[in-house]
């Protein structure tokens, strides 16, 4: 399976691509994608887009695993986010691409244990866990990096809960009784 794991940003774009193979995890490509910041949103769009857009065609990736949305304190920067993601997502499933979303906390504890670590502290061990030699790049390519390998390598809790994270938006299902008691023997969890 080849994974995209996308860091979204109106100006810079994290993005990476991992082949997941029994256990292995092996980098293809990573980087980032840096819109003209001077320009106005919809050319930084057309810009992300179109170069995303040549590399899904060389990779031609199973998945899109991309950082889940957070709370923005400027309303104009989360709304442009929005573009960004939105442009992204429908290029990947122009292409029949799943979609996960991973909250930076939940990234930052697969990759190092710890959801509250920084970023340089992500970008050391996903390094690391990858085997490849650290980069100059910005730390949005190695926020790509962990992204992607979460989504290869999910931590128990994120696995079972991902099933639910694909559900439309309306249509939400309240976890019962027995949801709950499933997803804690998952965990290795006893029950009375």
């Amino acid at each position: 399976m080849i994974i995209l794991g996308i860091d979204p940003g109106s100006i810079t774009t994290g993005y990476a691509f991992l082949q997941a193979e029994s256990g292995h995890t092996k980098v293809l490509e990573y980087g980032v994608l840096h819109a003209p910041a001077g320009r106005p949103v919809e050319d930084r769009l057309l810009h992300i887009v179109t170069e995303l857009e040549s590399r899904l065609d060389t990779y031609k990736p199973d998945s899109l695993a991309m950082e889940g949305v957070f709370f923005a304190k400027n309303a104009k920067s989360a709304l442009v986010l929005g573009h960004i993601r939105g442009a992204i997502l429908v290029a990947c499933r122009k292409r029949g691409m799943t979609f996960n979303e991973y909250p930076p906390k939940v990234v930052k504890q697969a990759v190092t244990g710890d959801g509250s670590a920084a970023k340089e502290q992500v970008a050391n061990m996903i390094f690391a866990r990858l085997g490849i030699e650290p980069s100059d790049l910005p730390l949005d390519a190695s926020d790509a990096l962990a992204i992607a390998w979460t989504h290869a390598n999910p931590a128990p809790l994120t696995a079972a809960l991902a099933p639910h994270a694909k559900r439309p938006a309306g249509r939400k299902k309240k976890a019962s009784v027995a949801d709950w008691k499933a997803l804690i023997e998952k965990m290795g969890g006893k029950l009375p």
